[in-house]
């Protein structure tokens, strides 16, 4: 046998493996391969999506911790503003009731010194009577007597 018709035995049938890898096997491969590489970059699209979103996630979550905090801290000061309210208010009260009982105890104290003035001007008339009598006892014009005894119960 001849070396060269071997060779190109050889040849035709590579030629032919390659031709039908080319039409049959090759194809196949590549539609693989460019179904793989579109779900590469569709993963990789979707993560910097995904990265993004996340982000943007975290800025809202900021943002919500932000207004919470704001919101706890205008609650605080409303509470706050009420509690003071609420304290004034006691203490108006307080003195408002310290008002109506000083004033109670005031017209009470005056009752007190009004009845023991009347008291006091009842035994200074008893004991201007006792006088009296002494002097009528000694002296007969009653009426001068009776008049002074007058001017000075009314002077009392």
């Amino acid at each position: 046998m001849n070396m060269n018709l071997t060779l190109i035995g050889q040849a035709i049938s590579f030629a032919i493996f390659v031709w039908f890898c080319l039409k049959y096997v090759w194809p196949p491969i590549l539609k693989a391969l460019e179904e793989r590489e579109t779900r590469i970059a569709d993963g990789l699209a979707a993560a910097e999506r995904g990265k993004h979103e996340l982000e943007l996630a975290e800025q809202r979550a900021t943002d919500l911790m932000r207004d919470g905090k704001d919101k706890a801290q205008d609650f605080i000061v409303q509470a706050q503003k009420r509690a003071d309210e609420i304290v004034e208010a006691a203490k108006q009260a307080a003195r408002e009731e310290a008002d109506r009982i000083k004033a109670a105890k005031m017209a009470e104290i005056e009752q007190e010194r009004n009845q023991a003035r009347d008291e006091l001007r009842a035994q200074v008339a008893r004991l201007a009577v006792a006088g009296a009598e002494q002097i009528l006892l000694r002296e007969i014009d009653e009426n001068a007597h009776r008049d002074v005894l007058d001017k000075l119960a009314a002077n009392l």
